[in-house]
């Protein structure tokens, strides 16, 4: 609460009484003569302007200034006494009767000492409401306006100059508040403030205590009220002058808050692998691999760029829930073959072995049992030597390899393994040193895992006079994994569940995940 007043006595024991007040009836004065004659006096104006002193008379000291008023004293006193000194003071001053109206706690008659000045006839009054304005409060005397008074100048600025001695019959009129603006943010003291017209962001900063010690100095934002969404951004000095309308709300930053919004854009990585500083690591919004290669000391001389594993979380996720589809999906499939096959053929004959169901069940566990990894493939050149500039997200891992030595044959084949890289080498050649497909193996869904993530398949590459061998005459790159998927017997699925490339690829499934499959 901006105003308080504890009663009468106390507003009377801070008024100071100035020279030209001019007494009047209800007045105290307080008199003290000494020398030939001495006496302590209380006297009160009376409803004639006089006072009485004993053994002098009746003195007439209404209408007379408190600065005059001694020397009128001791005038009268000379005339009786001689050889004496004399002194006057103000006791109780005379109260008067002001009318306080309009948006104000407890509008009505207010009985204010005589020395009472607006503020304190306001502060009888409980101050301004909050729908009451603080820079439009009116004085009338006699019906007339005498003077509109704007009360910051003496709230935050201490201009005691717009302070009004007020008359008894003063009618104080405080009418509903203006425009209003808010300042919050880290500034001295946030509040919403009156406008009066033509006051900038300077005069609405220097209202709210200035800018705080944190406070962001280089910007602002005003802020829609009612929407609380920005409407304009401001940049210091040059927009000290600019106007806000009523309504809009000018925050200011805290240099705490925008680093705790800069961290919050951070990017936390980790790289791991062959680099020479291998760790976690937060690197700024807008990071990209190359600098998260950069902070952890660049490339060792045996890493593997082409093999440069990037997992990212965000993707693992939505890998996994399309991965979970399409396992149901697979599991509706083969439910669907095998009620197919049975009004096809019937039932299997009494201790004949349902082998495709027991099969597909396998299959499906082991499926299960492989989760994607959230890998992005980046399509990189098998010579390249650094990473592509692409942009980090948070929770980033990246894996620089060693240069593998080995090209991997996995499925159906009679001797599954790692097998040595030789320049120049083909996949066919892997293929024959394990031995050829065996005869389940399925050469129409034969593909290549490539370290980079890729996969390759003979469906993919779609070439019917290779008849299924097109892959094999592809040169063999440092970590290929070669993977021939079994014959389902010859179930027919649709072509999108059975190419195993295509989940492969779509799910980020890397060679452990084959080799398990196979297991």
């Amino acid at each position: 609460m901006l105003w308080s007043a504890d009663d009468e006595a106390a507003g009377e024991e801070v008024l100071q009484v100035p020279d030209d007040y001019v007494l009047g009836p209800g007045d105290e004065l307080q008199i003290d003569i000494w020398g030939s004659v001495d006496a302590s006096l209380t006297l009160t104006v009376s409803r004639g302007g006089a006072i009485v002193l004993p053994r002098i008379g009746q003195v007439q000291v209404g209408g007379v200034r408190f600065g005059d008023v001694a020397k009128l004293l001791k005038q009268r006193t000379a005339q009786s006494f001689r050889q004496f000194d004399l002194s006057v003071s103000m006791g109780t001053l005379r109260s008067m009767r002001v009318f306080v109206t309009g948006f104000v706690q407890r509008p009505g008659l207010h009985m204010v000492p005589s020395l009472a000045s607006l503020s304190h006839a306001l502060a009888a009054a409980g101050g301004p409401t909050q729908i009451g304005s603080f820079r439009n409060v009116q004085l009338r005397r006699g019906g007339a306006l005498v003077e509109t008074v704007d009360l910051y100048e003496l709230l935050l600025r201490g201009q005691s100059s717009v302070e009004r001695r007020l008359q008894s019959g003063d009618v104080l009129h405080v009418p509903s508040v203006g425009p209003q603006v808010a300042v919050i943010g880290s500034v001295q003291s946030p509040a919403v403030f009156e406008l009066k017209g033509g006051e900038t962001v300077e005069d609405l900063l220097r209202m709210a205590g200035g800018l705080n010690p944190v406070a962001d100095r280089e910007t602002a934002v005003v802020l829609s009220l009612d929407r609380q969404v920005p409407v304009r951004e401001l940049r210091w000095p040059k927009d000290m002058k600019a106007v806000l309308q009523a309504g809009e709300v000018l925050q200011v930053a805290s240099l705490s808050g925008v680093q705790r919004a800069a961290m919050a854009q951070s990017k936390r990585v980790r790289v791991e692998g062959e680099v020479k500083r291998p760790g976690d690591y937060v690197l700024p919004a807008g990071a990209t691999l190359r600098d998260a290669l950069q902070v952890a000391g660049g490339l060792t001389a045996q890493a593997f760029p082409f093999g440069a594993e990037l997992n990212r979380e965000a993707l693992r996720r939505q890998q996994v829930e399309h991965y979970d589809r399409a396992l149901r999906e697979l599991e509706t499939e083969f439910a669907r073959a095998a009620v197919t096959r049975k009004e096809r053929i019937g039932p299997p004959a009494d201790g004949e072995s349902p082998k495709q169901t027991s099969e597909q069940l396998r299959l499906i566990e082991r499926l299960r049992q492989v989760q994607p990894t959230g890998r992005l493939v980046m399509r990189l050149s098998p010579e390249s030597t650094e990473l592509p500039a692409l942009a980090l997200e948070d929770g980033d891992r990246l894996l620089v390899p060693a240069r593998p030595q080995v090209v991997n044959v996995f499925g159906s084949v009679p001797n599954a393994g790692s097998f040595a890289h030789t320049a120049d080498s083909y996949l066919g050649t892997y293929l024959a040193r394990a031995g050829g497909m065996t005869r389940g193996g399925d050469a129409t869904q034969m593909f290549v895992l490539r370290a980079d993530g890729s996969v390759t398949s003979n469906r993919m590459l779609n070439s019917s006079w290779w008849k299924g061998h097109a892959l094999e005459q592809l040169p063999a790159l440092p970590g290929d994994t070669v993977f021939v998927p079994e014959e389902l017997d010859r179930i027919k699925l649709s072509q999108e569940l059975k190419d195993w490339a295509q989940i492969l690829s779509s799910f980020g499934l890397g060679a452990v995940a084959l080799k398990n499959l196979t297991q």
